[in-house]
């Protein structure tokens, strides 16, 4: 089976499916799955759609998607970190990041 890289910036208005998405990451289908089931991946809308067969073709992710997937993937091979405290980790670095944003527009940094 021949692996293909996909390099680029996946632009708001554009988006990926399950397969692009797990491809794009470098990991299996089953990961995405795995991880949207969990509620670790994907907006509410994706989840709304089901995870079923049917509904896993209709799945559409955005950059954001692409950028939490990727950063998930990151934290769980290079710091061998289960799923959960992977996402953890990044909802926390998200936090300090809005935070720190908030405090600069506010003039206190």
């Amino acid at each position: 089976m021949e692996t293909t890289t996909i390099v680029g910036v996946l632009l708001d208005d554009a988006a990926l499916d399950l397969h692009e998405l797990a491809r794009t990451c470098g990991v299996e289908p089953d990961w995405v799955v795995r991880h949207v089931c969990d509620g670790l991946l994907g907006a509410e809308d994706i989840i709304a759609l089901g995870v079923d067969e049917p509904a896993r073709a209709q799945w559409r992710f955005r950059s954001g998607d692409l950028q939490r997937a990727r950063r998930l993937v990151s934290l769980e091979r290079d710091l061998d970190a289960n799923e959960e405290i992977a996402a953890l980790v990044l909802d926390l670095a998200d936090e300090v990041s809005r935070l720190r944003t908030r405090l600069r527009v506010l003039g206190a940094l």
